[in-house]
């Protein structure tokens, strides 16, 4: 008999279940056959749409992603600065303390703004770095150049992030999440496809028989993993 999708499967899990039957559904010649015709006409929008909504999850993840491997440049800039402020070498010293006047009118408390906040002040301030004035100051400390550079790369990377994510959000207010159109999918699959080809394997066994085992193996390879997966002990701390 056909397993239904376990309720417990994450989003991608559901997600790619049920390209995977869709794709079964698209090799036969079923299409003739109404019921089923409609049913899949109904799934096949909502993995569009459940596709969609986890491209938009990955977007957002990526884009934190590229907000820490910012921070961590910026923050290095502030404690390398800090240092040389206590440096022997007085000429050290106040080459640190011109550049210490630059980045202390930001202040590393920019880390805790809003993306949008934090990406102006960021930008802001390499432009300062990068004033010919203070190239020289620059150049005496050993690694801030190398700091500044890794955090202009750091801010290119995340305002690349931040247009795809963007493009992602785009009309975001209007689209259901995918927690919610993983339970449409679930109910379509399981109490509507499901149930239909668990009884037409009965009735028309040749007609349905292998479509309907192609399902199965699909839908208990999933269940099986999603099985796997939550039976999995959790790692001994030391």
């Amino acid at each position: 008999m056909i397993e239904r999708i376990l309720t417990t499967s994450r989003v991608t899990e559901v997600d790619a279940a049920c390209m995977r039957i869709i794709g079964a559904y698209q090799n036969t010649s079923l299409s003739t056959d109404v019921h089923l015709a409609a049913m899949f006409s109904a799934l096949e929008p909502l993995s569009v749409s459940l596709s969609g909504s986890i491209n938009r999850i990955t977007a957002e993840s990526n884009l934190e992603e590229k907000d820490e491997e910012r921070d961590e440049p910026l923050r290095s800039l502030f404690y390398l600065v800090a240092g040389f402020l206590h440096h022997p070498d007085a000429t050290i010293r106040a080459a640190a303390e011109k550049v210490n006047a630059v980045i202390e009118r930001y202040g590393m408390g920019i880390t805790k703004e809003s993306y949008a906040v934090e990406s102006s002040l960021v930008s802001s301030m390499l432009k300062d770095l990068a004033q010919p004035k203070l190239q020289d100051a620059i150049a005496l400390l050993s690694g801030c150049a190398e700091i500044i550079a890794a955090l202009q790369l750091a801010q290119t990377a995340f305002e690349t992030a931040r247009i795809a994510y963007e493009e992602e959000k785009a009309d975001d207010s209007t689209q259901l999440s995918a927690s919610e159109i993983k339970v449409e999918v679930l109910e379509l699959v399981n109490k509507k496809i499901v149930v239909y080809l668990r009884a037409m394997e009965v009735v028309d066994v040749e007609t349905f028989g292998a479509f309907a085992r192609t399902v199965a193996e699909i839908i208990a390879d999933n269940n099986q993993a999603v099985r796997k997966r939550l039976n999995k002990p959790e790692p001994v701390e030391e």
